[in-house]
């Protein structure tokens, strides 16, 4: 029959495993965390002013549609902020996108979408869809459109007239759905 261990020893054995443990844990403590161990966190509890922890950046807020752009379903087209705003019929924006001006731009004003044509050839070379005219000025039409790639239109020589605004891909794709023939466009300065 084997020998029964006396219950004293065995917690002074827990007693001395836990000892040792501890004196282990020490040392590593000493050296500082593991590489691979987990930041720890404080406790919503803990003081503010014991580690402060950066706030994250707010992300920014999409520009506001510029005073005098009307009310109501629109597209609006700031020139001076190269910049466009679908508006659902609450006067919310819906998606607003940066556009690439051509060297044409409309006169502040009221217009609206006269045509949609699915896709051409723009003045540059580059193969367009989305084409949406709406105004015309020196004998110029001006559209919306977005390059079938994706790309941005390249500078242009001195003294050529284009009209188009391009928009990105996406951009394009969902002006395009939005806007139909008489879709009223506000170009504002």
């Amino acid at each position: 029959m084997p020998a029964r261990i006396p219950s004293w020893a065995w917690v002074s054995g827990l007693t001395a495993g836990a000892v040792a443990v501890l004196g282990v844990l020490a040392v590593q403590a000493s050296h500082g965390p593991h590489p691979t161990a987990a930041t720890a966190r404080p406790s919503s509890s803990a003081s503010a002013s014991a580690h402060p922890s950066p706030s994250p950046s707010p992300t920014p807020a999409p520009p506001v549609i510029p005073d005098g752009s009307g009310t109501g379903r629109r597209i609006v087209y700031s020139l001076g902020q190269k910049r466009v705003w679908i508006v659902d019929e609450r006067g919310m924006p819906a998606r607003t996108f940066p556009v690439w001006p051509g060297t044409v731009s409309p006169d502040p004003g009221s217009y609206a979408i006269s045509q949609r044509v699915p896709s051409t050839k723009g003045s540059d070379g580059v193969q367009i869809e989305h084409i949406m005219y709406f105004a015309g000025k020196s004998g110029v039409f001006i559209a919306f459109s977005n390059a079938v790639d994706g790309s941005s239109p390249p500078p242009v020589g001195p003294g050529i007239k284009t009209g188009g605004i391009r928009t990105g891909k996406e951009d394009g794709d969902a002006l395009w759905a939005f806007a139909t023939v008489k879709t009223r466009v506000v170009v504002v300065p």
